[in-house]
């Protein structure tokens, strides 16, 4: 039988074989395509057609202009105001001003935003542009950690990047003036940091037990408490990272070296990361907590108590029962996961979308595929554990969109995106797998660039076919 350090060898070999690609240049012909694409989203998505733009615009607004945070009121969220201005497509005589249900998220990214608020006057464009800019940290951050997981498969990490870089909901919404992007970005981070958490030292100078090593994922659980709730995610990916980290180099399971440390110090990272993350955050829930109360400390409960209007699943449920629920909660949530624009008023053609469905399809068929080949290579500990830890995160966002759901309809594909990258790391396999039996080489290169080619005039024509005809005044 194999050992890992074997079965590493043999992967080593084959991937070397299989994936001849200089590493820098495609990435950069990426982010270049990725960056042209962002900006053309940017440029021609009219004014506040990007779904809360206008509330998040206010929420940067009231900083650059008071020096201070908002706090959420009552009357901050007008349903039938705001359909009136989505109705008519924002006419220049319906002031922006009164929509502020955004008011109650946490502030990091509203404090980077308005020193540019400043700087360009209030210019919406500059706003949409940090956003792209964000977006492009996030695709060589997705870069970065497929590398570790696959260290000699660069070409999964240039797909599952170029996946993300052409998906065109996720360049929409990047294009416009919101916090997914930065919490997108502290997300990948917190999972990449903790891949390297997980990978076995590779010397005496940085044992298991260092007391710095769980440092940066501290640092960055604080920042993702201080971005966006569908971040909070990073806390319990970080603390499975050390539970997994804990398991190897205890008596409960396979040992990586020779003098195993004991329980309890092995457990010392978890009160380190709770603690940075409260040092960084504690300010901001100290303030909540005199605004709120201290049984609301993120404002949650405000936002559910201004929202009066939007429309509430138990409702829906009452009108279409469950059958007609579940159908509407599936379709929309695909559509509006590859591309439904607007305030979701701007779906794309029926047969773009069966398209879509067939590719998406033909992706979860290549990693079925991949994940059950026995030929496969036999992944070594810190692969399976990376693969375990990105699952999990998955099932994290999924549990907390279906969750979301229970109470608003909130069918938006969007709400997935902090999945994004387990996903896109799954559709690259699975597209790696499929291509695998393309001959001969250069054929399998001509397929995915052929793939890339068809991605990039999806986006054009979501732009200039859907976009611009169907929102511009």
């Amino acid at each position: 039988m194999m050992n890992h350090r074997d079965t590493e060898k043999i992967e080593t070999r084959l991937s070397t074989e299989r994936d001849p690609v200089p590493l820098w240049f495609p990435l950069i012909a990426i982010l270049i395509v990725y960056a042209a694409l962002g900006v053309l989203y940017a440029v021609h998505t009219p004014a506040w057609q990007v779904p809360d733009e206008p509330a998040h615009y206010n929420y940067i607004r009231f900083i650059a202009e008071q020096g201070a945070l908002p706090v959420l009121e009552a009357g901050d969220y007008d349903q039938a105001y705001l359909e009136r201005l989505t109705g008519e497509r924002f006419p220049p005589e319906l002031s922006i001003e009164p929509v502020n249900y955004e008011d109650h998220q946490p502030p990091l990214y509203y404090l980077l935003a308005a020193p540019l608020f400043r700087l360009f006057d209030g210019a919406l464009l500059p706003l949409r542009l940090f956003s792209v800019a964000l977006g492009a940290l996030l695709l060589t951050i997705v870069y970065r950690l497929v590398r570790v997981l696959f260290p000699h498969r660069p070409t999964l990490a240039l797909i599952a990047a170029g996946l993300i870089a052409l998906l065109p909901q996720h360049l929409a919404m990047t294009a416009g003036v919101n916090n997914d992007a930065l919490a997108e970005v502290v997300l990948a981070a917190t999972l990449l940091t903790a891949l390297r958490y997980l990978q076995p030292p590779s010397s005496h100078l940085h044992p298991p037990t260092s007391i710095l090593q769980p440092l940066p994922l501290g640092l960055l659980v604080g920042l993702a408490l201080l971005t966006k709730t569908t971040a909070y995610g990073a806390l319990p990916v970080a603390l499975l990272a050390v539970g997994l980290r804990i398991w190897r180099t205890t008596d409960h399971g396979p040992r990586t070296t020779h003098h195993a440390p004991r329980t309890w110090q092995s457990l010392l990272p978890v009160p380190l990361i709770l603690g940075i993350a409260l040092l960084l955050a504690g300010p901001w829930l100290a303030c909540n907590v005199a605004v709120y109360g201290w049984s609301d400390p993120l404002g949650l409960a405000r936002h559910n108590a201004v929202v009066v209007g939007q429309p509430r699943s138990a409702e829906w449920l009452a009108l279409y029962g469950w059958g007609g629920l579940v159908v509407r909660f599936v379709r929309t949530t695909f559509q509006s996961f590859w591309g439904q624009f607007g305030w979701m008023g701007v779906p794309l053609h029926p047969p773009v979308y069966r398209a879509l469905a067939l590719f998406s399809a033909l992706l979860v068929g290549g990693f079925l595929g991949w994940l059950f080949d026995r030929r496969r290579p036999r992944p070594t500990r810190p692969q399976a554990d990376g693969l375990l830890l990105l699952a999990f995160a998955a099932l994290w966002t999924a549990a907390t969109y279906l969750g979301y759901n229970l109470t608003f309809v909130q069918h938006q594909g969007r709400y997935l995106f902090p999945a994004l990258v387990p996903l896109a790391l799954g559709a690259a396999l699975g597209l790696d797998w499929l291509s695998g039996w393309i001959r001969p080489r250069w054929g399998r290169a001509l397929a995915l660039t052929a793939l890339a080619a068809g991605l990039v005039a999806l986006n054009l024509y979501a732009i200039f076919m859907a976009i611009v005809p169907m929102l511009a005044r």
